[in-house]
């Protein structure tokens, strides 16, 4: 573990459920664009900074509410420039295009890696449907 997650990182702990795995790494990957994290349970996944820039939990992304979500498009270049601990639950990721609102609780970054291939699958085919793409 980076000195800088020293505190971000718990050894073990409950922030959602009582089976609920912990990151026990982080590591940034920042010149190829992606974020690895290892879990308490085992599970590993490497997630990309475009992929984390247009499922950012934040209002301005997701919306504040049901079916409110934006497709954010032209983000296959963006990078991160800082991931900062808060509290015990969460990073904040600041990325290059001056996004830097959404909080990726440990949940969400698990889902996130779970969940990749529908999601991604699903965000290709909403750039599609608006005539937009990844680069512009």
């Amino acid at each position: 573990m980076t000195a800088e997650f020293a505190k971000a990182v718990p050894d073990e702990g409950n922030y959602e459920a009582t089976t609920a795995p912990w990151p026990t790494e982080l590591r940034v990957f920042k010149e190829e664009g992606r974020l690895e994290i290892d879990f308490s349970d085992g599970h590993a996944c490497a997630l990309s900074a475009e992929y984390l820039r247009v499922e950012s939990p934040s209002a301005e992304v997701q919306g504040h509410g049901p079916n409110q979500k934006k497709i954010v498009a032209g983000r296959r270049h963006v990078r991160i420039v800082s991931v900062e601990p808060v509290g015990h639950y969460a990073i904040r990721i600041v990325f290059d295009d001056r996004h830097d609102s959404g909080i990726y609780s440990w949940a969400y970054l698990r889902e996130l890696s779970e969940t990749h291939a529908t999601r991604w699958a699903d965000y290709e085919a909403a750039l599609a449907k608006r005539g937009l793409n990844r680069d512009t």
